[in-house]
Order: structure tokens, then sequence, then C-alpha cells
């Protein structure tokens, strides 16, 4: 029974090692009431109520495979400011192995501030998001550091997230450490790229989304046939064993080699909030491959924990306990 085998595969989450390669940045969000309307220009002045930052990114990533119950290395960098410091500790705090994640002087670290406004005692809407991004990685102390760490990390790996939000921690370099231990070791090898999955081609698997596959053949995909012949075309150009094409509230979609293509309806009820909810889904993917499942059992479960984690506000995780109460809840 397919309720009882994803069950089964949550359970060896907690046996399973991971490592995560990728940008972290600081996901800060500012929080505010609409107090009144500015007289020195028509905008509306917000009384501040907190400020949290969280991790984004491959930090994201690496937390969700903690909640999960697995075991994880991140290797990343951020700057030694206060904003990386404060992405160290709580990565740390939550169990995440931080010997690979490099705070440089050399660097600033990326991070993109949400402000989030509504009146009071009411739910809180994003009106903006301001991005602070460093200069391009291109120190080469940083960079042998970088390499250092992930040669070192990958020799316990039981499989690999490469997280590639194109701020240059995954270059040329990384990349062929990466497949060569992938040869070595016969280890999955996950990819989630926003803007250049194309030079990832030979992993296990990628997730974009459907903007993603829509820029990478340079099309529009405006029918569900359009989208499997296109991710179909993308998958066998990439030359990947699995290709899994989110899909917000219409779910995510599975192409493997053998087999036709799996539409996995979206689970739970509506979205509150989508930031980071393509991490806690490669996340889930991958660390299902780790612990033995298959290509539709791991897609499935994804799509379990994408579904739990869209219901959250803000950067947020999805845990092993909740991820089985989903599965018992709503079935296969």
């Amino acid at each position: 029974m397919l309720q009882e085998r994803l069950l089964n595969i949550v359970r060896r989450f907690s046996k399973r090692r991971l490592l995560i390669l990728g940008d972290s940045i600081a996901d800060k969000f500012l929080y505010g009431s609409i107090s009144r309307v500015s007289r020195e220009a028509p905008v509306f002045i917000l009384r501040h109520e907190s400020t949290e930052t969280v991790p984004g990114g491959a930090a994201n990533c690496a937390l969700n495979l903690a909640a999960l119950g697995a075991s994880v290395s991140l290797v990343s960098v951020a700057g030694n400011d206060e904003a990386g410091t404060a992405l160290r500790d709580k990565l740390s705090a939550a169990g995440v192995k931080v010997e690979g994640l490099l705070l440089s002087d050399e660097i600033q670290t990326t991070t993109k501030v949400r402000i989030l406004a509504g009146h009071s005692h009411a739910n809180k809407q994003q009106v903006i998001r301001v991005d602070y991004e460093g200069a391009p990685l291109n120190n080469l102390n940083v960079r042998q550091t970088i390499n250092a760490n992930l040669t070192n990390a990958l020799k316990a790996a039981d499989a690999v997230i490469l997280s590639d939000y194109n701020y240059g921690i995954v270059d040329r370099h990384a990349i062929e450490l990466v497949r060569e231990t992938q040869r070595a070791k016969k280890i999955p090898v996950l990819v989630d790229s926003r803007f250049r999955l194309s030079d990832f081609s030979g992993f296990t698997a990628a997730t974009p989304n459907e903007d993603e596959v829509e820029h990478l053949i340079g099309a529009a995909v405006d029918s569900t046939a359009k989208l499997e012949a296109a991710a179909g075309r993308l998958r066998q150009q990439l030359q990947l064993d699995a290709l899994v094409v989110t899909r917000g509230s219409r779910g995510m979609m599975l192409l493997t080699k053998d087999a036709a293509p799996l539409h996995i309806p979206a689970v739970g009820a509506q979205a509150v909030d989508g930031t980071g909810a393509g991490d806690t889904v490669i996340a889930t993917f991958a660390l299902a491959l780790a612990a033995g499942s298959s290509f539709d059992e791991a897609a499935q479960l994804a799509n379990y924990a994408g579904g739990l984690v869209v219901m959250k506000r803000g950067t947020a995780t999805v845990t092993a306990s909740e991820l089985e109460q989903s599965i018992n809840d709503l079935g296969p």
C-alpha cells in the first residue's frame, strides 16, 4: 500500500546524511501596522512591530532537512556581518553542521528584506522586497576554502543538493567535484538552479517550476500537453534520470526515463505563503531518494511537504511528524 510505503520512507529519514552546497541568503521579515498617510507623499506610514531574520536559499534547504530528521552539512559562504552571524547561529541551533559555512570579511551576506504591512490585529501582506546583494564571488582564498570544505564534506554524504541562486557558490570546479563523487559513490545529486539549470547536466534530478521551464526552452507553455513535451525534452537534454516540475496550486509533474508523465495534484488547503517552498520540495525529494525510495514515492512525499509548508507564513520548514500526519490524514 502506497500510504504505508511513504510512512516507512519517512521513518528512515533520520539515518541519512545530506550535503547542501549553495548560496545562503538571509531572509529578513519586517512587520508593521499602517498608522496613517504621510504628509510628505501619498504613501502609508508603518509603525514598526517586529523584525525577524531566518535562513533562506541553501540555508533554508538545510533547515528543512534538519527538521525532517536528517544529518545535514552545509557548504556555503556568508559575510562576517550581523546577517551572516545570525544565519550561522540559527542553523547551528537547528542541528545543521556549519563547519563548512565560511563567514568571510571579503563579502556581504545576501539579504532579502520583505516588508509586510496591515492594520492592527489583521494579517500582514507583503508590500515590497528590498534585496542587498554583495559583489561577485571572485576572491581566490574564499573559493579555495569553499572547495576544500566541499571535498571534505562529500566523503560522508548519502546524497547532495546543489542549491544555486546564481550568487557564485556553485561554480564549475565545485560542480566537477560533485560529479566525481557521484561517479565514485553512486549517490543521488539533486539540482535547484534559478537561472542556469543547463549548466547541471548529467545529475540525478532537478526541480524547476513552470516559469523556469519556459525560460529554459525559450517559449511559453500554455497547456498540459505542451508542458509534458517541453519538460520531457528538457530532461533528455540535461541527461537527468528524473525531472520534477512544480506547478503551484496544480501540484507537480514527474518525468522519468521509462514512464509516462506522472501528475500529482496539490494537497491541503489554499496556500498562505509560497516563500521558500521550492527548498522544502527539493529537500524532501532528495532525502526520500537517500532513504531508498523510488522517484514516484519521493515526488509524492515532496508534494505533501510542499502542501504543508505553503500553509505557513514566511520562510518555513516541515517536520517529519507533520509529514507523517499529513500522509495519515489525506492518504495517498
